[in-house]
């Protein structure tokens, strides 16, 4: 016979393992629910590999000529897709340190306006405002407003920078998130990624040091324009690979 103290106890214990039972379908449809979608739940590592798989085949190949050519000279390097809006950033080892969505140039065009390195930004009408195609080496610096830029052709005023705050009917950051690369094209030729990426991918790899950016053509062939400067290096022509 149970004494009345152990009594009491049991009597508890059952109370309780009733009240648990109760309870415990309202406590498993109130817990969260984990994602299992493996993209939405993907390391950095995975991230980055399917960012570059879904590169276009015009980044592809310029990857390709950049690593086995080590046209980057070991430094830190960047794709610009024009037709695709996308940059690349690659860390000295050719390693994707991250990919983003960009805003080029209000028109579409290879080369920059004649006489533009005396021209006022504000000036470049329109169908002036092109990102120029090419090999460049970059260096990190500041705007006239001291903000940190990276100047791709300082001479001609072309940077790649963060997205700053712009007229509100130029709709720059919806342009960055849309799924369309048909509404990127509104700077004055600069090259705009969002805030977070500058400052997580573009200044850690940039910031301190030269960097080569290979902005892609989009009026002729990438191999034509990876073929002319291949030419050039076999016939002497340095100028241009390292400050």
């Amino acid at each position: 016979m149970l004494l009345n103290g152990e009594r009491w106890r049991a009597r508890v214990i059952q109370i309780a393992m009733l009240a648990l039972a109760t309870l415990a379908p309202l406590l498993l449809s109130a817990a969260p629910i984990v994602a299992t979608d493996p993209v939405a739940n993907a390391s950095p590592e995975i991230e980055l590999e399917l960012a570059l798989k879904s590169a276009s085949d015009d980044a592809h190949y310029a990857l390709r000529w950049v690593t086995d050519a080590q046209d980057n000279h070991g430094l830190p390097f960047v794709i610009v897709d024009k037709k695709d809006a996308r940059i690349f950033v690659f860390e000295a080892n050719g390693r994707l340190r991250g990919a983003s969505p960009a805003l080029l140039g209000l028109t579409p065009g290879d080369n920059a306006v004649p006489g533009i390195e005396q021209r006022e930004v504000p000036s470049l009408r329109e169908n002036e405002r092109t990102t120029p195609a090419g090999r460049f080496v970059s260096e990190p610096g500041h705007n006239l407003h001291g903000e940190a830029v990276v100047w791709i052709d300082y001479a001609a005023k072309l940077a790649m920078h963060r997205l700053r705050p712009a007229f509100s009917a130029e709709r720059r950051a919806e342009r960055l998130a849309s799924a369309t690369t048909d509404d990127n094209r509104i700077s004055f030729g600069c090259i705009v990624v969002p805030v977070h990426f500058y400052e997580t991918v573009v200044e850690p790899v940039l910031r301190r040091t030269y960097g080569v950016i290979y902005v892609l053509p989009e009026t002729q062939p990438v191999q034509l324009m990876l073929g002319a400067l291949q030419l050039s290096l076999r016939q002497g022509d340095h100028s241009g690979l390292i400050r």
